[in-house]
C-alpha cells in the first residue's frame, strides 16, 4: 500500500522538528563542566522542620483566648 503524499510530508516534518529539538537540548561537554562546578559551589541547603503541629482544643497561639479550632484553625 502506498503512502499518502500529504501524511507522508506531515511525518517528514514532524521528524525534522523533533530532531530541531533535539539539538537544542543538547549541551556541550563545556556547559556540563561549568554546570557541575557551579553544583559543587553552591553550598548545601538543610530543609525548614515545621514547628509541632497545634491541637485542635488547645488555646490559640494568636494570643485570643479561644480554642485553637475557634481561632485561626476555623480557616482551614
Amino acid at each position: 500500500m502506498s503512502e499518502d503524499p500529504v501524511s507522508a510530508r506531515f511525518e517528514k516534518k514532524e521528524k525534522a522538528r523533533r530532531l530541531g529539538e533535539f539539538a537544542q537540548r543538547t549541551r556541550s561537554v563545556e556547559e556540563i563542566k561549568a554546570e557541575e562546578e557551579l553544583l559543587k559551589k553552591t553550598p548545601k541547603v538543610e530543609p525548614i522542620k515545621a514547628d509541632q503541629k497545634i491541637d485542635r482544643n488547645a488555646p490559640c497561639p494568636c494570643g485570643s483566648g479561644k480554642k485553637y479550632k475557634k481561632c485561626c484553625g476555623a480557616n482551614q
